[in-house]
């Protein structure tokens, strides 16, 4: 993927107080670019900002929490006032909704007995958050003469994988909340970038891995940087990049 950057581009992460988001935001400081670190708790943000500058990088703390549309509105409307413009969004925020539980043992997720509020939950964050961040900062994406969207899926998004019962998933309890979400995410990447392929805006879905992370206890067997890596190329594609795709490292995942 050919990268595409200009010096003090602005990259919005959410979610980005830890994990792959800091992970991502320390690579795209490194590339000379802008980094608003996202986050629900403001010390949290505020400290992950401090990390990236005093590694030498631009960043900022941002208070937003994707479930709460005033943090949302308050967050573009800081933007809109600082920098004016936004040349990058990565919709990373998300949760399982079995808390710090790797897949292997997410058994609470099981259709037959899922509890729907954790169903709901889950949505309100990975599907509805996205809808509500993305629509948020468009006006400034727009602002942009090279915006990029990434939005931050899984491998257990892809039907082709999760329907294989011989595939790398095999052995995965089936899950009702976190899998379906990422697939809704993904089918919302395809509409946005249908949208937005019009206005030169790409937008894309990223299968990270099996990330080390707090999401699954720190049992992934990647480091957040790489996990980071394939979001920083998608999110710094040159114009002739795709759009309405589904990527990891090693290239295309099958829906």
């Amino acid at each position: 993927m050919n990268e595409h950057t200009a010096p003090h581009q602005v990259v919005l992460i959410t979610g980005a107080n830890k994990g792959i988001g800091l992970a991502a935001a320390e690579q795209f400081a490194a590339l000379d670019m802008t980094v608003l670190i996202g986050a629900r708790n403001r010390q949290r943000g505020e400290d992950a900002a401090d990390a990236v500058r005093e590694a030498g990088g631009a960043a900022h703390a941002v208070t937003l929490d994707v479930t709460d549309p005033v943090t949302i509105k308050d967050a573009a409307a800081w933007i809109e006032q600082r920098f004016d413009h936004l040349d990058v969004l990565v919709n990373n925020a998300g949760i399982t909704g079995s808390g710090q539980v790797s897949p292997q043992d997410a058994v609470d997720q099981i259709p037959s007995g899922v509890d729907l509020d954790m169903v709901r939950q889950v949505f309100e964050t990975n599907v509805f958050g996205v809808i509500a961040v993305t629509n948020a900062m468009l006006p400034l994406l727009r602002r942009s003469s090279a915006a990029r969207i990434v939005n931050l899926s899984s491998g257990a998004a892809s039907l082709n994988i999760t329907s294989n019962p011989y595939g790398p998933l095999t052995g995965l309890p089936p899950s009702a909340a976190y899998a379906p979400s990422k697939s809704a995410l993904n089918a919302l990447t395809v509409q946005y970038a249908n949208e937005l392929r019009k206005d030169g805006i790409l937008v894309n879905a990223v299968s990270p891995g099996y990330v080390a992370t707090d999401i699954n206890n720190h049992s992934g067997y990647l480091t957040p940087a790489q996990g980071a890596a394939v979001v920083v190329s998608l999110a710094t594609l040159g114009p002739d990049g795709p759009t309405g795709g589904f990527f990891s490292d090693d290239g295309p995942v099958p829906w």
